[in-house]
C-alpha cells in the first residue's frame, strides 16, 4: 500500500504544473499582505486623523489598501487575457468586460498617484515649529510622535525618552516629529511617489505587449519599447531594498511578491508569443 501511495503521489507531482503552483502561491501571499496593509493603515489613520478629516484625507491614508485592490484587479485581468482565456476573447462581451475592468482599476490607480503627489507636496511644505524646542511642551495634548511610521502618544512620562532634539515639525495637527524623523518622512514620500509612477510604466509596457500580441505581432519597434520599459523592475526592486533598510520588511517583501506576480504575466506573454510565431510565422 505504501509503495502504491508513494507512486501515486509522485505521479501527481510529476503532472503538476510547477509554474502555476508558484504563481498562485505568490498571488495568495499577496492577498495576505493586503490584509496586513489594511490593518496598518487603520493604525496610522487613527493617529494622523484623530481629530477628523475629509473623505479625501481618509482615502489618502488608505491609499495603499485601495492601490493593492486595483492591482489585484489588473493582475487577475492580465492573467485571464494572457493565460486562462483563449478563443473566449474573440467574443466581444468577454473582451470588453476584461478591458472595462482594467479601465476601472486604472481609475483607482490614478487616485493612488494623486494621493502620493498630495502627500509629497504636504510633507515637503512642512516647516519647523520654532515655538517648540522640547517634546515635553506638547505632552498630554493627544499629539503623537512619529518615527518612521511608528506612532506613540506624547505624555509627561515618555516625552523625554522619545526625542532629545530641539527642532520639531508638525506633520499634522495631531502628529509631530523631530529632524531625523522629518528627513526620513520626506524620503518615504519621494520613494512612494516614484514607486507609483514606475509601476504604471511597467504595467503600460505590459498593456502595449498585450495589444500587439492580440494582433499577432511579436516583434518590431513597439515590441522593443514594451520590453525596454520593463527596466523599471530594477527601480522597483531598489525601492524594496530601501524599505527593508528602513526597517519595513513587510513592505519590501510585498514589493518582491508583486514583482514576482507580474513576472508571471511576463512569462504568460512569452509563451503566448511562441504560440503566435508557430501558428502565424508570416505575421509574427
Amino acid at each position: 500500500m505504501s509503495e502504491k501511495t508513494d507512486t501515486s503521489f509522485a505521479s501527481r507531482w510529476a503532472r503538476l504544473d510547477k509554474g502555476q503552483l508558484i504563481k498562485w502561491t505568490v498571488y495568495s501571499l499577496l492577498l495576505l499582505n493586503w490584509g496586513y496593509y489594511a490593518v496598518e493603515e487603520f493604525y496610522i489613520s487613527s493617529h494622523v486623523l484623530r481629530q477628523g478629516g475629509t473623505f479625501l484625507q481618509w482615502t489618502e491614508e488608505f491609499a495603499t489598501t485601495i492601490d493593492e485592490f486595483a492591482w489585484f484587479g489588473l493582475l487577475f485581468m492580465f492573467e485571464l487575457e494572457t493565460y486562462a482565456l483563449d478563443d473566449s476573447l474573440e467574443k466581444p462581451w468577454v473582451k470588453w468586460s476584461v478591458h472595462g475592468m482594467r479601465l476601472v482599476c486604472y481609475l483607482f490607480l490614478a487616485h493612488t498617484v494623486f494621493a502620493r503627489v498630495n502627500s509629497m507636496v504636504d510633507v515637503f511644505a512642512v516647516e519647523s515649529s520654532p515655538e517648540i524646542t522640547r517634546l515635553c511642551q506638547v505632552a498630554d495634548q493627544e499629539i503623537s510622535f512619529a518615527d518612521n511610521f511608528r506612532y506613540e502618544i506624547v505624555s509627561a512620562k515618555n516625552c523625554n525618552t522619545l526625542s532629545s532634539d530641539s527642532v520639531f515639525y508638525m506633520l499634522d495637527p495631531s502628529v509631530i516629529t523631530d529632524s531625523e524623523g522629518f528627513a526620513l518622512e520626506k524620503k518615504h514620500a519621494w520613494v512612494d511617489f516614484q514607486d507609483a509612477l514606475m509601476w504604471l510604466l511597467v504595467v503600460w509596457a505590459i498593456e502595449l505587449a498585450v495589444w500587439l500580441q492580440n494582433r499577432d505581432i511579436t516583434g518590431g519597434v513597439l515590441m522593443v519599447v514594451s520590453h525596454s520599459a520593463r527596466v523599471g523592475y530594477v527601480v522597483l526592486f531598489a525601492h524594496a531594498v530601501f524599505w527593508a533598510w528602513t526597517g519595513h520588511w513587510v513592505w519590501g517583501w510585498d514589493q518582491f511578491l508583486w514583482i514576482a506576480g507580474f513576472w508571471a504575466i511576463e512569462k504568460n506573454l512569452s509563451e503566448w508569443r511562441e504560440e503566435i510565431r508557430e501558428e502565424h510565422p508570416e505575421t509574427a
